[in-house]
Order: structure tokens, then sequence, then C-alpha cells
């Protein structure tokens, strides 16, 4: 997986502890998480952030806590929390994904006017993206998420803001499968699919997942969770 993200300062100081993506360890898995939008209920006085009571997390035994001061990374260690509070050995993926989706569904509930896109990898093959699409107050711009997938037989692409075009056909295999994930659709060419709002997708190999059961899939092709330090739950 390979994430970047260019931050447009809507939250937070412009210093280098509020630059995505962010990182933290869990379960002895990097974890990797990158955000567009704004979540008011995250903003402020570090204290009074959810971060500390997002599904079964409690303030005694939270482990995860904002460097920054942005609402990305607040959100962020929120959902470590959750999940290190959720879980005493590694879920499988469809109970990963489960997870996430309740715990997205809370941080939104009642939030009319937040905007909550990110990507959360997991991992070396795991990546989840979220969408809570909208438009800050007095914007015309939709921040949202859209994905495409790129498989043979790989043709050319050509990007929407820049004369340019890449043949991908040269740069490929036919073994090769890739999913790309943006604010908005990158190429001009390409068949690109919004993500439906509080919409959590799984990639894994160029692939999207939309439900619990379709991750089961990749679970058995051995490409769940894996740690050294940590037990495999059922195992």
């Amino acid at each position: 997986n390979m994430m970047a993200h260019i931050r447009y300062a809507t939250q937070g100081n412009l210093a280098l502890e509020n630059v995505h993506p962010f990182q933290r360890e869990l379960w002895g898995i990097q974890w990797c998480f990158a955000h567009n939008g704004d979540v008011p209920s995250f903003s402020g006085n570090p204290e009074n952030f959810p971060v500390l009571k997002l599904g079964k997390a409690t303030k005694e035994k939270a482990s995860y806590f904002p460097v920054g001061d942005t609402d990305s990374e607040a959100v962020f260690c929120a959902i470590l929390n959750a999940l290190k509070a959720e879980f005493s050995e590694l879920p499988t993926l469809p109970v990963l994904y489960e997870t996430l989706q309740r715990l997205c569904c809370q941080i939104v509930q009642g939030q009319e006017t937040s905007i909550l896109n990110f990507l959360l990898g997991c991992g070396p093959y795991t990546l989840f993206a979220y969408s809570w699409p909208g438009a800050r107050p007095g914007s015309c711009v939709w921040n949202g998420l859209w994905y495409t997938v790129r498989e043979p037989p790989f043709s050319s692409a050509r990007l929407v803001d820049v004369d340019y075009s890449i043949d991908f056909s040269k740069l490929t295999t036919s073994s090769d499968q890739v999913a790309v994930i943006a604010t908005k659709p990158l190429t001009a060419d390409e068949e690109w699919t919004e993500v439906e709002r509080g919409q959590l997708l799984m990639f894994d190999y160029g692939r999207a997942y939309t439900k619990a059961c379709d991750c089961e899939i990749v679970e058995m092709e051995g490409r769940g969770l894996s740690s050294k330090v940590f037990r495999k739950d059922g195992t």
C-alpha cells in the first residue's frame, strides 16, 4: 500500500506534527491514517475529544493520544483506542470490517456538518476507505472519495488537470491489479466510482470489498492481520 496526502489546513497549525498520514503501532502492526474533511466534535481542547470514549474505550485505559492539534489525528487515536479496547486477540478481517463500520457510524452520528473521508492502512496488505462526504460552509468544493481499479488489459490514462497521459500497458505485467483512491477522479478516460455516503470499503491486492462477508475471501487466502506479538483470534 502507498498513501499520500496534500494537506489544506482547516484544523490545526501548520506544523510537522499535523502532517498526514499519521502512524501508530497497534498489536505489533503499523497503522497509517489520512483524512480529508472536518469533524467538529474532535476539534478543540484535547481533554474534550471523544478520543477516549469511542466504542468500549475508557479514559483510564486509553493508550493513544494526539501529538498535534488536528481533528484528523484525534479521530485516528479514537479508532485505535476503541480497537484496543474491543479485542484481546487479533480479529479476522470480517470482524474488523464490522467493528470499523460501527465505529465510523458512532463518529458521525448526530454530526450532520461532519466530513469524514479517510484511508486507514493496517499492515502490508490491508487498506480501508470510508466516506462521509460534504462541503465546508461557504465552499462549493465537494469532499468525498472516488476509486478506480486498473487491471489487464491496461491502457493509457490522461490526467484531468494536466496535459499528461501515461500508458500503463508499458509499465505493468499481466498479473498486476491496482486500486487508486482519491478525493476526486484524477483521470478523464477511466471509470471512477464514488464511495457512497457511510460506506466502508476494504482494498486488498487492487480489489475492493464492500461487505464484511466478502472480506472472508482475503482472510482465507492468508492475507488477514498478522503479528509476531499478538495471537490470532480463534488460533
